[in-house]
């Protein structure tokens, strides 16, 4: 396989076959990101990604799931995106899901009848970071898309068939907004009402703008508590039609799975038994993205 640089991917897609297509992330302006830093993105030549399907259909027959990547793939021309969906089904037959991420600027450029062909030609499941659904913490982190655009592009991927997966992210918005910021991606999860969520804790990465800020005493992170009244607040004001709530990375202090709204209130209940200290947290020292 033709791989370039570093290589990111979904923890749900940990056993897939990965198939880099792009190199890079084409917005690549995130404050607390610092995966592809210094590195200019761009679409790979399709020969070298149709050698890579050819090698995977020799070597490997037993992985069933495949994940485009790399930081967002789906901003590809959708001549070339057909094109490696239709050599995906043609030369790796077993594959029963395709997965990429995307973002607001590669989904609005996506008309509704693009998005449906991708579906049918495979495309099972999108990986959408949303980070935050509260304005002034989305201009903060330079996340390039408004809240509403965030919502309008999760229904749009939706209503083409397509799974969609919504990560955001604990602590981004610093102690003093954090209860603001719960409570404004609860209701942006509400309103884009994803088949997953999985909610990650800020962890600040030497080299990234976050980073500096937090050294020069510009921004604070949230202590463990914080983050845990930070995922109370957002999972109260969540309300799905029928969504798997992670909240399990190895970022985060208490590992927690809630199907909403079936659990919601179990939920609540753990982490309120957890700010009350009658649940231990992870370790420090195990917490890693």
């Amino acid at each position: 396989m033709h791989y370039e640089g570093l290589i990111i991917r979904p923890p749900s897609e940990a056993g897939s076959i990965l198939l880099q297509a792009t190199v890079g992330c084409s917005h690549n302006k995130c404050t607390f990101c610092g995966t592809y830093k210094g590195q200019r993105f761009k679409i790979k030549p399709l020969e070298v990604v149709l050698e890579d399907i050819a090698y995977a259909a020799r070597h490997m027959r037993h992985q069933r799931r495949l994940f485009i990547c790399d930081g967002d793939a789906l901003i590809m021309p959708q001549a070339r995106l057909t094109a490696i969906l239709e050599a995906i089904r043609r030369e790796l037959p077993w594959v029963t899901r395709v997965g990429l991420y995307a973002n607001a600027k590669s989904i609005g450029r996506k008309s509704p009848e693009e998005l449906v062909e991708l579906r049918s030609l495979g495309l099972g499941i999108a990986y959408l970071g949303v980070e935050s659904g509260d304005p002034e913490t989305l201009e903060a982190v330079r996340k390039g898309a408004r809240a509403a655009t965030l919502i309008r592009a999760g229904q749009r991927v939706r209503a083409a068939g397509i799974k969609l997966s919504v990560t955001v992210l604990l602590g981004v918005a610093g102690r003093a907004r954090g209860e603001t910021h719960a409570r404004a991606t609860g209701g942006l999860l509400s309103a884009m009402d994803p088949d997953y969520v999985g909610a990650l804790s800020l962890m600040l990465l030497p080299g990234t703008p976050l980073h500096t800020a937090h050294r020069e005493g510009r921004f604070a992170l949230p202590d463990a508590h914080g983050l845990l009244r930070e995922l109370r607040e957002m999972i109260a004001h969540t309300d799905l039609t029928d969504g798997l709530f992670h909240a399990n990375h190895a970022s985060n202090h208490l590992p927690l799975r809630a199907r909403l709204p079936r659990d919601k209130a179990r939920a609540l209940a753990l982490l309120d038994e957890a700010l009350a200290g009658r649940v231990a947290l992870k370790a420090e020292f195990l917490r890693a993205l």
